[in-house]
């Protein structure tokens, strides 16, 4: 399986990754206040998708969906093949059709998660190839944290804990998302953001990213 091109699309996707607790959830919402704030049409949205195959990902995570007999939780294959899949309906159901609109698509995680996550436990050539379809994203911002400060905001949100969140699991991913953006950052622009700076400044190091992708010189209100 060969790698996907991007299609022919007026619009811009722009993916946010890193580690539980990184904060790609609150920068999304706050690059899309902003951007909608300049008159730019977007489009939030998120991996595991609200979907059929996202909300089984997420029964997995928390340990809802688990083997028959309760032997445990699903194979790492099994996860893998399920994030590959319903990233194959998201795009058909929400982002190809946003993309095609001329809209800007901000993605909490996408590609890139695979590669870190199953693809700490798994082959990364495997995982690769099974997301082969997926349409490679116009930027990736990549909010980088320590296992610490992904840690404690991870406590301070609340939930249950999921399935990746032990700290030994979360080493692993952190030293796996490298190899991973070494591969991806061949054919994708990958840009690091330090995370551990306040969310307002993490969120102006963003915008500045996303303004110079979309060629337009930033405002000062957008990121208050």
């Amino acid at each position: 399986m060969s790698p996907a091109r991007k299609p022919a699309r007026s619009g811009r996707l722009i993916v946010l990754e890193g580690l539980d607790g990184a904060g790609t959830t609150t920068q999304v919402e706050r690059l899309a206040s902003a951007l909608r704030a300049e008159g730019q049409s977007v489009l939030t949205t998120r991996e595991p998708s609200d979907g059929p195959v996202g909300v089984l990902i997420r029964q997995a995570l928390t340990g809802r969906l688990v083997l028959p007999g309760g032997a445990g939780p699903l194979a790492p294959e099994t996860l893998a093949l399920l994030y590959a899949a319903d990233r194959t309906d998201h795009l058909r159901a929400k982002v190809l059709p946003a993309l095609e609109a001329g809209q800007v698509v901000l993605s909490d995680r996408s590609v890139l998660s695979s590669l870190a996550y199953q693809g700490a436990s798994l082959p990364m050539e495997w995982v690769e190839s099974i997301n082969a379809h997926a349409v490679p994203a116009d930027l990736t911002l990549f909010v980088e944290v320590s296992i610490e400060v992904a840690a404690r905001r991870r406590a301070a949100r609340g939930g249950p804990e999921e399935l990746f969140d032990a700290e030994e699991k979360q080493r692993r991913v952190s030293k796996q998302y490298e190899a991973a953006i070494r591969l991806r950052g061949k054919r994708e622009h990958v840009v690091r953001i330090d995370g551990d700076q306040p969310v307002e400044a993490v969120t102006a190091a963003c915008l500045a990213r996303v303004h110079k992708l979309l060629g337009r010189k930033p405002t000062r209100a957008a990121v208050r």
